[in-house]
């Protein structure tokens, strides 16, 4: 068969080992540590390697990938399911083996990884899902820890931890336990329609260590408030270095869809995601908000097309 990447080296990935086949020479293997992994990327300039292809295993190939690609080298980032045919018993030297000859025909196709600058943005982003996900928990808990009291606010108004919902917990968590003082903190909007509802789910059994479950569910989630927070300025902060050297957007076209939950606290943002997209807006699409828009930003990278 015609080789296609003469100079291509295979890696098989590992928590603790690495093995390595590049042409002509023994599989060799190193450690995972930050010295081990460097002398391997020295290996593999010293034989001339110019593309390697290794499997995406979980985590392990980020620290590997930023190091080949800081010595020029062309990185294949493979879909493991892809490469499993291989002949006889599966070992790491055969997996590193496999990997380099099909690399070497040319035979692999290398999956999508966005530039740095990209996957910075994007290791933001999914921290703050994270955040949101671990918030979404402590609400569940201060439901559940209400219900066991049988206090019933989170079934009449449509969010507990909306500003309503919040200064009543808060009132309750201070010692305040008399309903229609309670119902007092809801917003008017919510009192127009559901005063009588609200005040009568404020009646309870207090318990003491349901309380306790409270007030801890309650500081929580104001713990990932503040996490959330602070990963919207590290979101800004990238997005505006991403920007420095783009042109301004042109206005906007239509009206700005609302975000209804968890909405990044950063001003402009619709526009700093257009700046980088040149102009283009994704949001016009129905049901993309701008929340969405920075998603697929961090996913799939500034080429709209994709």
């Amino acid at each position: 068969m015609e080789q296609i990447n003469p100079h291509a080296a295979g890696i098989d990935l590992g928590s603790r080992e690495v093995y390595v086949s590049v042409p002509n020479e023994p599989v060799r293997h190193y450690a995972t540590f930050t010295e081990d992994l460097a002398q391997l990327v020295a290996y593999l300039v010293e034989h001339r390697i110019t593309t390697v292809a290794m499997e995406a295993t979980g985590i392990y190939w980020i620290v590997l990938y930023d190091l080949l690609e800081a010595a020029g080298l062309e990185v294949c980032l493979v879909n493991g399911a892809h490469v499993r045919n291989v002949p006889g018993r599966k070992s790491d030297v055969k997996d590193c083996q496999w990997l380099q000859q099909l690399h070497r025909h040319g035979l692999l196709h290398a999956s999508f990884v966005p530039p740095e600058e990209v996957r910075v943005l994007r290791s933001y982003r999914r921290l703050r899902e994270d955040h949101v996900e671990r918030a979404a928990d402590s609400v569940r808990h201060m439901q559940k820890a209400l219900d066991l009291m049988n206090i019933k606010l989170h079934t009449v108004v449509s969010q507990l931890q909306g500003a309503s919902g919040m200064r009543i917990i808060d009132a309750i968590l201070a010692g305040e336990r008399h309903p229609s003082t309670l119902t007092e903190l809801c917003d008017e909007q919510i009192l127009k329609t559901k005063r009588a509802a609200v005040e009568k789910s404020l009646h309870g059994n207090w318990k003491v260590e349901q309380l306790f479950a409270l007030r801890q569910a309650r500081r929580t989630w104001g713990f990932y408030q503040e996490q959330i927070a602070a990963c919207d300025q590290e979101i800004d902060a990238q997005l505006q270095r991403m920007g420095r050297d783009k042109a301004p957007p042109p206005p906007r076209q239509g009206r700005v869809k609302a975000i209804r939950h968890n909405a990044p606290q950063i001003d402009g943002l619709d526009e700093k995601l257009r700046r980088l997209t040149g102009g283009i807006d994704p949001t016009l699409i129905p049901g993309f908000t701008d929340r969405t828009f920075l998603q697929l930003v961090a996913e799939v990278g500034l080429d709209m097309s994709r």
